[in-house]
């Protein structure tokens, strides 16, 4: 696989966990237990001016859409299609991973990544599918994204009250 190829050559270093395929947060809980970390959930959003952005948060974050915009720059953010996302990162619902930013030669999905998310180890995220997670260290995860010309922005991302 060439995500692999790819991390290999930068010499980041991760473990990897098989398991069934998850599609929802609820579903990936069961693999925290066996892979200790910063699990992610990662939102495909787009702005009412047409940009795209891939935010990752730790699972547990309930994000603030609205308050979220001015922190990245966008304007009212609604949820990406599915359509789009594929065409863009190479990957459908249920896989959404920082790590699709690999696929996305043309530098059209803005990065954006929890500020807590950058100093954690290990960050587990999917390896472009949904049916393994692997950890790497924020700084590692953030090195490869620059590597792929997906700089992240490190923001602190806003909460909707509980």
């Amino acid at each position: 696989m060439m995500l692999y190829a790819d991390l290999e050559a930068l010499g980041i270093g991760w473990t990897a966990l098989e398991h069934q395929a998850v599609f929802t947060v609820e579903e990936s809980e069961a693999i925290h237990a066996q892979m200790p970390g910063a699990h992610t959930k990662n939102l495909f959003l787009k702005d009412s001016g047409g940009a795209f952005f891939l935010v990752t948060v730790d699972h547990a974050t309930r994000v603030d859409l609205k308050a979220l915009a001015p922190v990245i720059g966008a304007k009212k953010l609604s949820f990406g299609k599915a359509d789009d996302m594929e065409a863009l990162l190479g990957v459908t619902p249920g896989s959404v991973t920082p790590l699709a930013a690999i696929n996305d030669a043309e530098g059209k999905v803005r990065v954006v990544l929890d500020e807590r998310l950058a100093t954690a180890t290990p960050v587990c995220v999917h390896p472009l599918r949904n049916t393994a997670t692997i950890g790497l260290s924020g700084a590692d995860l953030i090195r490869a994204l620059a590597h792929w010309h997906h700089p992240p922005l490190i923001a602190a991302i806003p909460e909707r009250a509980a």
